[in-house]
């Protein structure tokens, strides 16, 4: 979290309780450079709202948030990566117009 906080070319974004102003969710998106696309694009590697605050949009303002950085920095994608088990989550994106890919993830342990 350091790392991203210094960072001048990627983000942190919260979400505060209205109330006694504690951080409730918070998304990042870093930035990387894709021969593919010819430029940089955003990973969102993080999207988490406190279990007692879901339900409520913050998810969706932070998605919303994420993308308007995007795009305001030129990036030529964003993209992130969902556990295939979450179904809620995968039902958030699908609701938030997000498309699935038929890119596989691996990773070596």
């Amino acid at each position: 979290m350091e790392r991203l906080l210094k960072s001048d070319k990627d983000c942190i974004l919260v979400a505060e309780s209205a109330n006694d102003n504690k951080v409730v969710g918070m998304c990042t998106i870093q930035t990387l450079i894709s021969t593919a696309e010819g430029g940089q694009v955003g990973l969102l590697e993080d999207l988490i709202v406190a279990a007692g605050f879901r339900h409520q949009g913050i998810g969706s303002k932070l998605l919303a948030e994420a993308v308007y950085w995007a795009e305001c920095q030129g990036l030529k994608r964003l993209q992130l990566l969902a556990d295939k088990n979450n179904l809620p989550a995968l039902g958030f994106y699908k609701n938030q117009v997000w498309l699935s890919t038929e890119l596989v993830c691996l990773r070596k342990p």
